[in-house]
């Protein structure tokens, strides 16, 4: 039992702003490490608004024995490409033909509410470090951010996104070679929502999403017609850090199991804070800042399910 990797909790806090969030997992094959990046967030910094959500770096902290311990590294390089200080919301990160494809959040400027031009941003890098503009991607409306891709059983790659200009809903785009995309359409309207991530596991594609109190729980036999299920990360947790809702996540399938990593606002306690709206008016570091956690996801009688308190070993495995 001693020799079993627990998990900390919480996994991860950006020691620069104390604001790290929508994190995603990748396994960085130069390194042989594991890698989150993630929405660098400025929890500590004196703003107006809601600025601290702006102006926003993505940073980077790796991991060298199987996701237990993690440091940080700095930020991802070279995704200026206009000028000024600009705002890096949401990456998503995947390798194909040994090339990393990271598609990224973007508004130009730094914002103190909830207003302005959204676009998600397509890059490049060999090396996960530094980063080559590619475009600009021609979506359903100029309010679109977080990107999450998967392949259809087809083969063709689809993104789902949130489309603020459309309700907050999940619409989609699919591409044959991940830099021209074409639209499909509004996928998920159930309710408003945003952090779509899409994965395979136990013979069925799986969906969540962040509707803000917990995770939307959705899943497909052909990741294209999606039933609701129900919701995971609702409810407190006792881990440290842990007794908010879960938001805005990345889950990683590996050798049978399925690792859920999320972000939490630690001191919005889910008993006591029921709209985060008059929170974020103002600027409040205890309730600004975030943590990453990680829990394991488990398949019960149909439904996913995620006790966030189980005890469970993190290991995970080096990929070639």
């Amino acid at each position: 039992m001693n020799n079993i990797k627990l998990p900390k909790s919480p996994l991860f806090r950006d020691p620069i702003y104390d604001g790290a969030a929508d994190p995603t997992i990748i396994w960085n094959r130069n390194e042989k490490s594991w890698w989150i990046l993630y929405t660098n967030r400025r929890a500590n910094v004196l703003c107006s608004g809601v600025a601290w959500c702006h102006g926003t770096d993505i940073g980077i902290a790796s991991s060298t024995d199987g996701g237990v311990n993690w440091v940080y590294r700095g930020i991802a390089e070279g995704l200026q490409f206009e000028k000024g200080r600009n705002t890096f919301w949401a990456p998503e990160v995947i390798y194909n033909d040994g090339v990393y494809h990271m598609y990224l959040s973007y508004i130009t400027g730094i914002q103190t509410s909830w207003v302005g031009q959204r676009n998600i941003i397509h890059y490049t890098s060999k090396d996960l470090w530094q980063w080559n503009f590619e475009s600009i991607l021609d979506l359903s409306s100029k309010r679109v951010i977080d990107a999450c891709i998967h392949k259809l059983p087809s083969g063709v790659w689809r993104m789902w996104y949130k489309d603020e200009g459309n309700n907050s809903h999940t619409y989609a785009a699919d591409s044959i070679d991940l830099y021209n995309w074409e639209g499909v359409g509004p996928i998920i309207t159930d309710c408003s929502h945003e952090g779509a991530n899409v994965f395979y596991f136990k013979e069925s594609y799986w969906m969540i999403t962040d509707c803000w109190k917990g995770l939307g729980v959705y899943n497909s036999k052909d990741a294209i017609n999606w039933t609701r299920r129900k919701n995971i990360l609702d409810t407190e947790g006792a881990r440290t850090d842990d007794a908010a809702y879960g938001n805005h996540a990345d889950v990683l399938v590996q050798g049978g199991n399925a690792y859920i990593f999320y972000f939490t606002h630690p001191q919005r306690h889910i008993n006591t804070v029921v709209d985060h709206t008059p929170i974020d008016s103002k600027w409040n570091y205890e309730q600004n800042r975030t943590s990453i956690q990680v829990a394991a996801l488990e398949f019960i009688d149909g439904e996913l399910k995620c006790d966030r308190d189980k005890p469970f070993e993190l290991s995970l495995i080096i990929e070639e």
